[in-house]
């Protein structure tokens, strides 16, 4: 039973065909000139228009990557290399390692950083959001649609508004959300991570909004637009923008299908298991994901315990023996961090399989802390 698809959904049957159609079909360069090329070429316009369409975003705006992390690192380094107001990058405190990642990189090199705080169901504070980007000097702010850790949705229109208001571009990592919920308007950049939605790992989208300001953060190519370098995966490409617009399609009746679920697990670990806390927001959150910590138990060894049963599932907790920081996330929402679960759902994901884990999880927890004289 696989309950981790925040980290990666199994290919959506509409992506397996197209990928199969393009291995056989788009396998030239989509450089040249000769039949082969042209039809690569045609592939490949149809894929930026087909992801286009769905972002409500112009093609000539939409560029590949080869992930997620390589489409966020672009996003926030080549903005605020063209950056002519200052070099201060504002990011709220929940942002993914990937923009965090960004950010020391940032600072290493010269520039500085404003990480804004987040209250306890995992939301940016507004308040502080607008008050730093408005402070001079600001080049980028970034804001994650919503959290991919605990599924809150983060306020982008108002936060958006902020920044317009202030002459500050802002990057939105969609990475959670897209294919699953709409991406509010008013961003200048946005990237995302085709297996997260269904497409094949090895492709990312980097969106930048005409008339903003962004630069190359490494050697300039003749590929997509002089934005990313390399020749493009396409039959992946092709695969991430088939299973993109089919999940957008399916997503309202999806949300209405795994909600519910998802509500049953909030309740039910809550009514059923000692000493625990649902974290993120009980209601404005992606429609598929459930955050819960257990307390007197170690993250790593439930994920293994809950493994041998047949649940393959995700946490956001580090305190196991292999380091002793919690989450990022969870630490800036001051949350309970031990024996983390994340339980994110697909479209294969039934109620049959949430009914067994909410049958065995409590059991599985009571053994753990048994184990050691809890």
């Amino acid at each position: 039973m696989y309950f981790d698809a925040a980290a990666g959904t199994p290919l959506h049957p509409v992506a397996r065909q197209a990928l199969l159609a393009a291995l056989e079909d788009g396998w030239a360069d989509p450089t040249k000139i000769y039949t082969a090329g042209r039809r690569a070429r045609q592939l490949l316009d149809a894929a930026r228009e087909a992801v286009a369409s769905v972002l409500r975003v112009r093609a000539d705006e939409v560029s590949f990557t080869g992930s997620g992390t390589a489409a966020c690192h672009a996003a926030v380094l080549g903005a605020l290399a063209a950056g002519r107001s200052g070099d201060v990058f504002v990011h709220s405190a929940i942002e993914h390692s990937a923009v965090l990642h960004a950010a020391a990189r940032h600072t290493a090199g010269g520039g500085s950083a404003v990480s804004v705080p987040c209250d306890r169901l995992g939301r940016v504070d507004l308040d502080a959001w607008r008050a730093a980007v408005a402070r001079p000097g600001v080049a980028l702010a970034a804001l994650i649609s919503a959290s991919h850790e605990v599924g809150t949705r983060q306020p982008v229109t108002d936060a958006a508004a902020a920044c317009e208001a202030a002459g500050v571009p802002l990057f939105v990592d969609a990475g959670a959300s897209l294919g699953r919920v709409p991406v509010p308007d008013g961003w200048s950049l946005l990237a995302g991570s085709a297996h997260k939605w269904g497409g094949p790992p090895g492709v990312g989208i980097l969106v930048v909004r005409r008339g903003t300001r962004w630069e190359a953060p490494y050697p300039s190519d003749q590929r997509e637009a002089g934005r990313v370098p390399g020749a493009p995966a396409l039959p992946a490409i092709v695969a991430a923008a088939a299973a993109l617009r089919a999940s957008a399609a399916e997503a309202e009746a999806e949300a209405a299908r795994l909600s519910p679920l998802v509500d049953r697990i909030r309740d039910t670990v809550a009514a059923t298991v000692p000493d625990v806390e649902v974290v993120g927001d009980p209601v404005d959150r992606l429609p598929h994901l459930v955050t819960f910590s257990c307390l007197y138990v170690d993250g790593e060894a439930l994920l293994h315990a809950l493994d041998r049963r047949g649940f393959a599932v995700s946490s956001g907790s580090s305190c196991t023996s292999s380091t002793l920081r919690p989450s990022h996330v969870l630490e800036a929402m001051g949350v309970l961090s031990h024996g983390n679960v994340r339980i994110s759902l697909y479209r294969d994901s039934t109620e049959s399989q949430v009914d067994r884990f909410l049958a065995e999880l409590p059991g599985v927890v009571a053994e753990l802390r048994a184990e050691v004289g809890m």
